[in-house]
């Protein structure tokens, strides 16, 4: 039997029952789309940390408290126990440090920004005036949180870009007053667009003073009543002294945070590269762990082809008898069947394929509305690998069926009803 005959009766085959066809092919769409959503955001979550690490240099230092996700979200009351830094911490640091030339601490709170009948939920972060030039930013229009600004604690604050667009659209926001809560903001600039090139995006920020932020937008204190600050950032003069740089920053903060000897540190220090490889090893490990979930779905629709294909096989037995006796060899027959439960998987995976695209998208939209800018990255690779996984499955659960069918009878086959 010619490929292109037994490529025919398989795809009419499939048409002929078109219902049952789609519901064996439901568990190969779901699980390759879960696959493959799973696999292009943990992409772009790398992406978008080398992006953080190339804005800002690979000369840079994160000092975090020894538990960052209680010093982001903030505890249950407004009390920090252990593990916390303050301004006084990065005074001593700029102070002492001969290594590091520019520190710049940050507090990071989210908010709802109002203006007039305009509404965006988004990242308010305190700062310094050394944020720009860390960041390497820009400004569009106005200008930059100034020193003054940080010792009279103004209501003062620069918007991102996409934030200026959405609240503002058309007008021009420097002077205008914007609400957060219950306070008043001066808008005194707004920053260039700086694109894709971080999971927190400046496009989709709010800065301030700081002390500001401190004083109105985020409570959180130590023990002793001093309020705290959810990392610092620093800039080492140059990669040769980064191991310098580390070492006097933890005898500064050990002696400052009364830490005997023997005893852990309650901050972290990371250079960009710790942070790079620590992100790409957990988003690793969460893919890999959700994808393998996903993967059973994948199991379970080979398992649903092999059901129909053996379905197909007994209720097919007359034609199969019929066409050995015309002349149909057992390779013929075993390569009808096969193709037909390749195409099965092959048409489940071009459809899993696009919906995990689709989805993808869809969650790199909603992430990014939310000021995570994270762009899924579905590459050549992945498509490539979906569309053989898919291949492969149809055929190595459906080799069964076709040997079964290929070894039948022709006698027998001609008798069954």
């Amino acid at each position: 039997m010619r490929y292109v005959e037994i490529f025919r009766v398989a795809l009419r085959a499939l048409i002929t029952h078109r219902l049952r066809s789609a519901l064996t092919m439901l568990g190969i769409i779901i699980g390759l789309a879960a696959v493959i959503c799973l696999v292009s955001l943990g992409r772009g979550v790398q992406a978008s940390i080398q992006g953080e690490i190339e804005s800002m240099g690979a000369n840079v230092l994160a000092v975090q408290p020894g538990d960052p996700m209680m010093a982001f979200f903030g505890p249950s009351d407004t009390t920090i126990s252990t593990g916390f830094l303050t301004l006084e911490d990065t005074q001593a640091i700029a102070d002492k440090v001969s290594a590091v030339d520019l520190v710049c601490p940050a507090v990071t709170t989210f908010n709802r920004i109002n203006f007039g009948s305009e509404s965006s939920a988004s990242f308010v972060v305190g700062t310094t005036p050394e944020y720009v030039e860390l960041r390497n930013l820009s400004l569009a229009d106005g200008v930059f949180i100034t020193r003054q600004d940080l010792d009279g604690r103004r209501d003062v604050i620069v918007l991102g870009s996409r934030i200026a667009e959405s609240l503002f659209d058309e007008t021009d926001p420097v002077g205008e007053f914007v609400k957060i809560g219950r306070y008043k903001f001066k808008v005194v600039g707004v920053l260039g667009s700086v694109g894709a090139r971080g999971m927190l995006n400046e496009d989709d920020m709010a800065l301030a003073p700081i002390t500001t932020v401190q004083s109105r937008l985020s409570m959180r204190r130590t023990t002793g009543g001093e309020r705290v600050v959810d990392e610092v950032w620093l800039r080492v003069v140059d990669e040769s002294r980064m191991d310098e740089a580390r070492e006097e920053i933890t005898d500064i903060l050990r002696q400052r945070h009364r830490i005997a000897d023997g005893e852990d540190n309650d901050f972290v220090i990371m250079s960009m590269e710790q942070i790079t490889e620590t992100v790409a090893q957990v988003t690793g490990m969460l893919t890999l762990f959700l994808g393998s979930i996903a993967a059973i779905s994948l199991l379970v629709g080979g398992i649903g082809i092999m059901n129909i294909m053996l379905v197909s096989v007994r209720e097919r037995t007359r034609e199969i008898g019929i066409r050995r006796a015309v002349g149909a060899k057992r390779r013929d027959i075993l390569m009808q069947f096969l193709t037909e439960a390749a195409l099965l998987s092959l048409s489940g995976g071009a459809i899993g394929l696009l919906a995990g695209w689709g989805l993808s998208m869809g969650l790199s939209r909603v992430l990014s509305s939310q000021a995570m800018l994270v762009q899924a990255v579905v590459g050549l690779d992945i498509v490539l690998l979906a569309l053989s996984v898919s291949i492969g499955i149809g055929l190595f659960f459906g080799i069964y069926p076709a040997a079964r069918a290929a070894r039948l009878d022709p006698i027998e086959a001609l008798r069954y009803e």
